[in-house]
């Protein structure tokens, strides 16, 4: 369950920098406005943060 839960968490994650990619792409997100970009590259390194104690618990200590 814990890592179905963060494998939605990463789908979210990708369908979130996908979304500020594109918004990057059209200008809307630039050097002046960056926040979403500061915003999902946060969100990112969270969920990867959390895999770190995820695999080893789930799979190297079982």
């Amino acid at each position: 369950m814990t890592t179905g839960i963060h494998g939605l968490h990463v789908l979210i994650g990708g369908v979130l920098l996908a979304v500020i990619g594109q918004r990057i792409r059209s200008g809307e997100v630039n050097a002046e406005n960056y926040i979403l970009l500061e915003n999902g590259a946060l969100y990112w390194h969270l969920v990867d943060l959390i895999w770190i104690f995820i695999f080893p618990l789930y799979y190297l200590i079982l």
